[in-house]
């Protein structure tokens, strides 16, 4: 399970983004750039699609570690959004690049999930 979250949180940083005519960074970029800001001007980060996925990453991490289901649905959701929304952004543009940079989370959000009901089915199998 923990590959499995390690797999989400690093995939979670490869979300591509393209805006005006030559403006593009991975959501790693990105992600660094607003830790910077959030310790000079804290109230210029706070909105849904950039609280959330940094949420979903850090409940991510602390799932690693202790892995409960609570966490790993919360953190998934929470970066699965902003995920989902580029990728159907990506749809809709046809830009391939987008859509390719939110795959790899999907692809292991879906796994995970399937590898964690698969898990439970087994340990409640057992006799």
């Amino acid at each position: 399970m923990r590959i499995f979250l390690l797999g989400l949180i690093l995939s979670s940083f490869l979300g591509y983004l393209e805006w005006g005519t030559d403006q593009r960074m991975l959501l790693g970029q990105i992600e660094w750039e607003i830790l910077s800001k959030l310790f000079r001007d804290p109230v210029s980060v706070l909105h849904p699609f950039i609280v959330l996925p940094l949420a979903g990453q850090i409940l991510l991490i602390i799932a690693v570690f202790k892995p409960v289901k609570w966490l790993i649905i919360a953190g998934i959701s929470g970066i699965g959004l902003l995920m989902l929304l580029l990728f159907f952004i990506g749809l809709l543009g046809a830009n391939w690049r987008v859509i390719l940079g939110s795959l790899p989370f999907l692809f292991l959000a879906t796994l995970t999930l399937i590898h964690w009901r698969k898990m439970n089915r087994d340990r409640n199998a057992a006799p």
